[in-house]
């Protein structure tokens, strides 16, 4: 599944996203945050073993209101589901091995 590298910033709604059926990732942050730039590599090398995980990345900030509908408060933050059930959180991940761990939670694959 071919995925952006940017942010998106056009508004989701909370339905949007509880409506995806399958394994997704949220990814919640900016372009411009240090944290978000510092998990890029870890965040890619974990999704590449997961190829069939859709990842949406969702710029957060000010008035954005997904983000507050999960309640995040620092970025980068992934909220991982399946079939629009929340199933596992990471918030400022920088290892692989620990998005791993989650993505096997909604992928079935180790």
């Amino acid at each position: 599944m071919e995925e952006s590298l940017e942010y998106l910033d056009r508004p989701l709604s909370r339905s949007d996203v509880d409506a995806i059926p399958g394994s997704v990732v949220v990814d919640f942050g900016t372009s411009w945050c240090s944290h978000c730039q510092a998990a890029q590599p870890a965040i890619a090398t974990a999704m590449a073993a997961h190829r069939q995980v859709r990842r949406i990345k969702i710029e957060d900030g000010k008035g954005r209101l997904l983000g507050r509908s999960f309640g995040v408060k620092l970025w980068p933050t992934l909220i991982f589901l399946r079939d629009g059930k929340e199933v596992a959180r990471l918030v400022r991940p920088r290892e692989a091995r620990i998005i791993e761990q989650a993505l096997a939670q909604i992928d079935g694959v180790i």
